[in-house]
């Protein structure tokens, strides 16, 4: 009875993860086709408190550049790009992947800096508040043209 017991348990976890896996949110971002400044989804819809496997593939541009994803607190998009501009003076943007420290409260995600051609995926956990969350790339000018909203839901 107790290896039954024990054999019901470890099913139920097993179904409890196999669940919890299902519901990753796998997501593909690419800059658009035709429009080198914006990416080809602005539009994002994922649950509240959902596993985020997202996917920067820096591909089939007319004209390649470097791009970043940066997921931002509702409201906060006008300051982080803003942060964004002001580090083209800053002589290690490169290195900081164009990511602004001063927002950093600000920011919820972010990939590095992808050069054309490259790849980066990142997991991350979407916010458990509902709303509208404002995503941009922050290669200097890019964020102004180049971004969309992370709907999440309940």
């Amino acid at each position: 009875m107790k290896k039954l017991a024990a054999l019901t348990a470890f099913a139920l976890i097993s179904l409890n993860v196999s669940a919890q896996e299902a519901e990753v949110a796998t997501i593909e971002l690419k800059p658009h086709a035709s429009n080198p400044l914006g990416y080809d989804k602005t539009d994002l819809t994922v649950k509240a408190g959902q596993k985020v496997k997202l996917t920067l593939n820096n591909t089939g541009s007319v004209a390649p550049q470097p791009h970043n994803f940066i997921l931002v607190k509702p409201g906060k998009d006008q300051a982080v790009g803003a942060q964004a501009n002001a580090m083209m003076t800053d002589p290690q943007a490169m290195a900081k992947s164009y990511v602004p420290d001063a927002s950093k409260d600000d920011i919820l995600a972010n990939t590095k800096l992808v050069m054309p051609n490259g790849t980066e995926t990142i997991e991350f956990t979407a916010p458990a508040e509902a709303g509208d969350y404002p995503y941009m790339c922050t290669f200097p000018g890019h964020w102004l043209l180049m971004k969309g909203v992370m709907h999440v839901t309940k």
